[in-house]
């Protein structure tokens, strides 16, 4: 059995990359490995979730097939690294794979500045570009300017994440409602949970969720041409257009007429999940990282669907395996992340929860969990992850989340709240398109 420690290293590092001059990211390994005798792994993921027994079945797998070689697994933090990635991938002392997050101002800032070795011929020659593609794939890639969905593969993601409907099976017995597939069937149920009295939608104006369900309603009016301009930049965007003039209108009407609670301006995703949880909405529009979560609290019948009518959904890959330029071993790196979308490994985040992009559901015994992974599966047979409102530019999460309150507030018009989404998502796109 190989040496495998657990350890914080991002300090040491940094300490590592400080004491260096005049480095540019570009020496140590790079062009090929100095080191064949260790693999140093770098991930976030804790030991009992989908992704962290994953990732030990690979290890486990590759000390198996290189037995010459010592796998050391580093353990850390999403915010050491998120915060110290640019200084720790400067020096010398880096890891030669590391968990990173995807997107433009996370991998693809990294991508731009050096810090990453291009994937472009492994993903070709390991048949990586095949086994993941379309949408899926955007996450992987980036330009010369960090933008993704173009340029060479940067990263490799081997899991996904969307966003779908959780309902309350008991609650929508008691009440002789079926699960909707269309939007107007969904308005129906939320029309008639109204009529009893009971406020349907469980939601969170002061984080994340109600920016989502804002951008499912996008979605449900729009198509791949508008994602592709609001996401990657293909074309300018006018935000009167008719989907999201349709969208926020919609959404501005299910305020009006009761659908969300009126002091959800003030909720977080915390007070929506609880909420949820304990039985008082009987629908919740979020992610699949609630799955868990809900397997364990909720006590009433329960299941999940995808957002009724849409072909595009909010979500994307998960997070990227990436080998730092300076890497002593990339070629074992890149056989590393390899193993990770082999069936054994994907099947294991199968039947975790864990939505593999090569998984098989077949495999999956309990029932909620083969839904959510079918459901999952369905999205990527359509080419239907469109990502999330809040990647575009930098600081427009907070714009989103900001600008929607307004609407639940009642203290701007659907098409104030266009206004001042468009003014801020056309200064961060020049920010960062002459940046």
């Amino acid at each position: 059995m190989k040496h495998q420690r657990t350890m914080t290293a991002v300090a040491a590092a940094m300490a590592g990359a400080l004491a260096l001059t005049g480095c540019t990211g570009q020496s140590g390994g790079g062009g090929g490995d100095t080191d064949d005798s260790t693999l140093t792994i770098w991930h976030y993921e804790n030991d009992d979730s989908a992704m962290g027994k994953a990732w030990a079945e690979a290890i486990e797998i590759f000390e198996e097939e290189n037995p010459d070689v010592t796998v050391d697994v580093e353990k850390q933090t999403f915010e050491q690294i998120q915060k110290n990635a640019k200084i720790v991938l400067t020096g010398n002392d880096v890891p030669d794979v590391m968990e990173f997050n995807k997107g433009n101002a996370t991998a693809g800032q990294l991508a731009a500045q050096g810090l990453l070795t291009p994937l472009t011929d492994a993903a070709t020659e390991r048949g990586w570009d095949e086994k993941l593609t379309g949408s899926l794939a955007t996450t992987a890639t980036y330009d010369e300017q960090g933008l993704m969905g173009s340029g060479e593969w940067y990263g490799v993601p081997n899991y996904g994440e969307f966003v779908g409907v959780y309902y309350n099976k008991d609650m929508f017995a008691e009440h002789g409602l079926e699960e909707p597939t269309t939007l107007d069937e969904f308005e129906d149920v939320l029309a008639a949970f109204k009529k009893e009295g009971i406020t349907p939608l469980a939601e969170a104006g002061a984080e994340y969720p109600l920016g989502q369900l804002w951008y499912e309603l996008v979605l449900a009016y729009g198509d791949r041409a508008l994602v592709d301009d609001y996401q990657l930049f293909a074309n300018d965007v006018d935000f009167h257009n008719e989907a999201m003039t349709q969208a926020t209108e919609k959404l501005d009407e299910w305020i009006e007429k009761g659908y969300i609670a009126s002091d959800s301006a003030a909720l977080t995703a915390e007070d929506m999940g609880v909420s949820f949880i304990d039985g008082t909405y009987p629908l919740m529009v979020s992610g699949s990282w609630w799955f868990g979560r809900l397997a364990t609290e909720v006590e009433a019948d329960w299941g999940q669907f995808n957002f009724p009518g849409n072909t595009l959904h909010t979500g994307s890959s998960g997070n990227l395996w990436v080998v730092p330029a300076n890497a002593d071993s990339p070629s074992l790196a890149e056989e590393f992340i390899d193993i990770t979308l082999r069936p054994e490994v994907q099947n294991i985040l199968a039947v975790e929860g864990g939505l593999p992009v090569a998984g098989d559901a077949s495999v999956i015994e309990d029932e909620r969990t083969r839904e959510l992974t079918e459901n999952f599966q369905a999205i990527l047979d359509e080419d239907g992850l469109a990502y999330y409102p809040d990647w575009p530019v930098a600081g427009y999460y907070d714009v989103i989340v900001s600008e929607l309150q307004s609407l639940v507030n009642r203290s701007k018009t659907p098409d104030e709240v266009l206004d001042g989404l468009q003014s801020s998502y056309d200064e961060g796109k020049a920010d960062l398109l002459d940046g």
